[in-house]
Parts: structure tokens; C-alpha cells; sequence
């Protein structure tokens, strides 16, 4: 297996990396964090530099690449703890490609790819705990229209999102939808993040949208794994079949998770007193990690899925 980088691969790296070093220093960061948590010139930015449409196939506008491209990318705009939700325009663009009518595809995927939309994935419900399983959203037709009703939480700049990748059941099976921004969309509710991203709740009464897939849990299972995928192994696994991939990224979550509490905890006590303080980078790179270790299932939550599918020769005593 070859793990080098090709020369395409670190010249996206270079790209990234000079545009974080230059346009989204520690301070910048703290302005945007300051402005409500999202910063629409710094998303045309990165728009700019093809990363809306780093996975989105070169017939839509984009750039045609691949999971092992988004984690170079997604490495580089760590270092800069980037608030922007770019990981949820690489969710819905593989969603909308791998399950979307093409109707849908030819409306939304240029303008993803160019930057000129943002689509988010709204799946969490109060409850949950990260089980996809769950949803109280509904969804019904009416004279061959689709409408959903139901409150999801935790949606990345939900107040500056054009539409909504939301689940929600039919006759007590899960779908996805796309639910574009309306007046039957409520995201007034808006508030920033333990690590200064931006969040809305997400208040759907009948709101107009159109149907992604009828399998909505493989497509939202898709939708979860691209979003927590950002390490070596998970990568590898990205374009797997859908249980080896998903039980790639549950394996890879709970490392992550435990690396990320353990390096955020040890930095705070090197530091002593400063370390929790605002002026300085540690508290927020601590918050930073917090914040992703518990999005997209916690560790606990993923060493459960890992667990369950153990086969019963696992173990000292097979």
C-alpha cells in the first residue's frame, strides 16, 4: 500500500496551507468567532481555491477527486481550527452523486461546487444520542409534492445555509430529503458552539422538499461516515462497501476521540493557568478537539458500534 502523497495531492496541501497561513491567523479567527462564527468571505475563499467542489465529478464544475484529497485539505485547515462547515459541503455533494435523482444533481451541484450554495447536513434530534435510527421527523405528499415537519438540532451555520439535507420518516421508514430554505424553514434560533462554530436550531412546519432517496438510512449512514473520515485508515476505507466502511470510521472515531482528549488535557496542564485563557491558542485548540470528539458520535458511542460487531471468536479466549 502506498501511503505517499502525489504531487497533485502536495500541491493542494501547499495551496491550503499558504491560504490559512495568510488569510485565517489565530486573531482572524478570533474575529470570526467574535462576528457569530461563520465568515461568508472566508467560505468564497476556500470556494475559490476548488474546495467546494473538491468531490463533485468534473460534468457538475468540480475538481473530481477523493477522500485521500479532503483529508490533505481537511489536515490543513485543522491547523487553522477553520469554523466554517466545508466538511458539510463534501457531505451533501457525495450524497446528492451517490443517491439523488439526476434533476437534483444538475440543480444543486454547480452551485455547491462553485460556493454559490450551502447545503448542511440536519440529522441530530434531542434524544438520539447519535442513533440514526431515531428520527420523530415526518414526511408526507401532498398532490405530489413532498412536505416535512420536525425540529433537528445542531446545524452547522444553519441561519446562512440555503437548504438542508434532513431525514425523515414515511409511513415509518426513514428517507432523506432536501429541504431548501423557506418560509417554512426556522432557523432563528442561532448560538455558537463550545469551540466558536456556528449552530442553529433547525424548525421545519410543512416546509417544501424534495426527495434525495427512499433508503434514507444508507444515505445518511454515507453522509456521517464522509463527515468524520479525516484519518489515514478511515480514508482508506472511504469507497469500501458500506459496512466495512462504517465500521472503518467508528474504529477511527474512537481513536480519534481518545487521542484528542488526552493531547487537549495534557496541553491545558502544560500550560497551568494560561492555557484555559481566551488570549491564548491552547484553550482554543482544546475546544477545537472537545468539539470533535463529540460530533458525529462520541468515542463512547463508536467503541459501542465497534462492539456490536465483533465476531464471537474476537477475544484472548477464542
Amino acid at each position: 500500500m502506498d501511503f505517499d502523497f502525489s504531487d497533485d495531492q502536495e500541491q493542494l496541501r501547499d495551496a491550503v496551507r499558504k491560504w490559512v497561513d495568510k488569510a485565517y491567523s489565530f486573531d482572524e479567527r478570533r474575529s470570526v468567532v467574535a462576528a457569530g462564527g461563520f465568515s461568508a468571505s472566508a467560505y468564497q475563499a476556500m470556494a475559490e481555491l476548488g474546495l467546494c467542489g473538491l468531490y463533485v465529478q468534473d460534468a457538475y464544475g468540480g475538481m473530481a477527486m477523493g477522500p485521500t484529497e479532503g483529508m490533505v485539505a481537511m489536515e490543513e485547515l485543522g491547523r487553522g481550527m477553520v469554523l466554517e462547515p466545508l466538511a458539510h459541503t463534501w457531505i451533501s455533494t457525495c450524497v446528492l452523486q451517490a443517491f439523488a435523482p439526476e434533476d437534483l444533481k444538475a440543480e444543486w451541484l454547480p452551485r455547491l461546487a462553485g460556493g454559490e450554495a450551502l447545503l448542511v447536513l440536519a440529522h441530530h434530534e434531542k434524544g438520539a444520542r447519535y442513533d440514526l435510527h431515531k428520527c420523530q421527523a415526518t414526511a408526507k405528499q401532498v398532490g405530489g409534492a413532498w412536505e416535512v415537519t420536525g425540529h433537528k438540532s445542531l446545524v452547522p451555520a444553519g441561519d446562512h445555509a440555503h437548504g438542508f439535507l434532513v431525514p425523515a420518516t414515511v409511513n415509518g421508514q426513514l428517507a432523506l430529503f432536501l429541504v431548501p430554505r423557506s418560509a417554512a424553514t426556522d432557523t432563528a434560533h442561532a448560538y455558537l458552539a463550545q469551540d466558536g462554530s456556528r449552530m442553529s436550531e433547525l424548525h421545519l412546519k410543512d416546509a417544501p422538499a424534495q426527495l434525495i432517496s427512499q433508503d434514507g438510512l444508507a444515505a445518511l449512514q454515507l453522509a456521517v461516515d464522509v463527515g468524520r473520515s479525516m484519518s489515514y485508515y478511515a480514508t482508506l476505507k472511504l469507497n469500501a462497501p458500506a459496512a466495512e466502511r462504517s465500521l472503518a470510521v467508528s474504529r477511527a472515531k474512537y481513536q480519534i476521540g481518545r487521542s484528542t482528549r488526552h493531547v487537549g488535557q495534557e496541553a491545558v496542564q502544560l500550560h497551568g493557568g494560561i492555557g484555559v485563557t481566551d488570549e491564548y491558542i491552547v484553550s482554543h485548540c482544546f475546544k477545537r478537539l472537545t468539539q470533535i470528539e463529540l460530533s458525529l458520535g462520541d468515542s463512547l458511542h463508536h467503541l459501542g458500534q465497534v462492539s456490536a460487531q465483533m465476531q464471537e471468536t474476537a477475544g484472548v479466549f477464542a
